[in-house]
């Protein structure tokens, strides 16, 4: 007889070989981890806005708008996770714009769970905001809270509540902070019984139970009888088969993750042309283009001068650095941006730009993107978030001006003069 837990371990099996399943279109992304910094960069400065009190009072054009447009665009676990903090006139919620001590009382949450490094800690923050019982204020905020400590808080949206309740048996509520203490506790025991499965990231099990709660899988049964069981694996064979032939969210993403290390491999062949020693971005190497990885003839370990660097960290993210090989200096670092936030690139080019050293002051700077973004591009750095990005010498580089002249600059250009010719000037 099967038993609940074989159920479930058969579930977890089948989701991790799916493509379409948020396991590997979501959580062994090579994008995912990249941005965790930039989001909790943009977390420091929006408890840093309201501390000093130039927070404003509409979410609209904040600090904290960028931050969680920038996770709602972590693909599909996270659509939507700008709803709880959209500001809802008539209910007044969340009341964290017009209520200066309400406000505040967020931003205190925010920095306490910042700076502390255990789960109790954390949970004695959430404490501290629950018995305010702020209006609209609730278990949403994990979803910021998770990319500051993705081993002690799942994400959390309706779909991943639905998920833990058809999986268990438990009645969790949204809303509630209590409830989502309560669902905490119960997706860490299961993380732990299934952990060779899983990770110690719970945004693994927080994409299983999204995929459940979302309906891409049916639940086990929690019914142990063979023949519900026996019901429920051919069920989960046929959600597997429809998956499959309606998924062309993961055909588009794929397809974006191709174009991405397309126009790596262009700037990387180029920089090679142009006489630049080329840096790949620490965890895209090992990522195909043709059959070969991207780190391929490039360098293996930054120069130390840039890898010690203030956020040499974020740095080594970049997509593509050109570097002088005379001196290591940094020449030029492209950011692409296909189809995400520009909010990470922005962060790590402004990690490079103002590292505290001359070094790289005056590497050009490139956003390299499509050309029908450029107008979302330049909306977005109007954003208070990006101010200093006017003080950096940052140009727009579209995919057709790129594709058009990659050629003939690698054979007759030199230096940077030709790349900044094809590239606008932002902001």
């Amino acid at each position: 007889m099967n038993t609940g837990r074989d159920l479930v371990r058969e579930l977890i099996g089948r989701w991790r070989e799916d493509p379409g399943a948020t396991y590997r279109s979501w959580f062994l992304w090579d994008e995912r981890l990249k941005n965790f910094r930039s989001i909790r960069r943009g977390i420091t400065q929006v408890v840093a806005e309201i501390e000093a009190g130039r927070f404003g009072v509409a979410y609209r054009g904040s600090s904290l708008e960028t931050v969680v447009h920038s996770v709602a665009e972590q693909r599909q676990i996270f659509k939507g996770a700008d709803h709880a903090f959209l500001w809802k006139p008539k209910l007044r919620i969340p009341d964290i714009y017009e209520n200066p001590d309400n406000q505040r009382a967020f931003g205190r949450l925010l920095h306490h769970c910042s700076c502390c490094d255990s789960a109790e800690e954390i949970i004695s923050g959430i404490h501290a905001i629950d018995r305010l019982k702020i209006k609209g204020l609730g278990p949403a905020v994990a979803n910021l809270l998770y990319f500051l400590h993705p081993t002690l808080v799942p994400p959390f949206n309706t779909a991943i509540v639905k998920g833990y309740n058809a999986l268990t048996g438990a009645t969790v509520k949204l809303g509630s902070w209590e409830h989502f203490l309560a669902m905490r506790s119960g997706i860490l025991d299961l993380n732990d019984r299934y952990r060779d499965l899983l990770s110690n990231d719970l945004g693994a099990i927080g994409g299983l139970l999204f995929d459940v709660g979302s309906g891409r899988y049916p639940p086990p049964p929690l019914d142990n009888a063979q023949s519900v069981a026996g019901d429920w694996l051919a069920r989960l064979d046929e959600a597997r088969a429809q998956a499959e032939k309606l998924d062309k969210v993961t055909i588009a993403q794929n397809e974006s993750d191709r174009s991405h290390t397309e126009i790596q491999a262009w700037l990387r062949d180029l920089g090679h042309a142009l006489g630049y020693d080329v840096w790949i971005a620490a965890n895209d190497r090992g990522r195909l283009h043709d059959g070969v990885p991207l780190g391929t003839r490039c360098l293996d370990h930054l120069p130390n001068a840039v890898a010690t660097a203030a956020g040499g960290d974020s740095i080594r993210l970049i997509d593509v650095l050109w570097l002088e090989r005379s001196n290591a200096n940094v020449a030029a670092a492209f950011e692409v941006e296909h189809s995400t936030s520009i909010y990470s690139g922005i962060v790590r080019m402004l990690d490079l730009a103002l590292s505290g050293d001359d070094l790289h002051a005056s590497a050009g700077l490139f956003l390299v993107a499509p050309d029908a973004r450029e107008a979302d591009v330049r909306a977005q750095l109007r954003r208070p978030a990006f101010s200093r990005v006017a003080d950096l010498d940052i140009s727009y580089l579209p995919y057709g001006e790129l594709e058009r002249h990659r050629e003939a600059i690698a054979r007759f250009g030199s230096g940077l003069k030709a790349i900044k010719a094809i590239a606008h000037r932002l902001p």
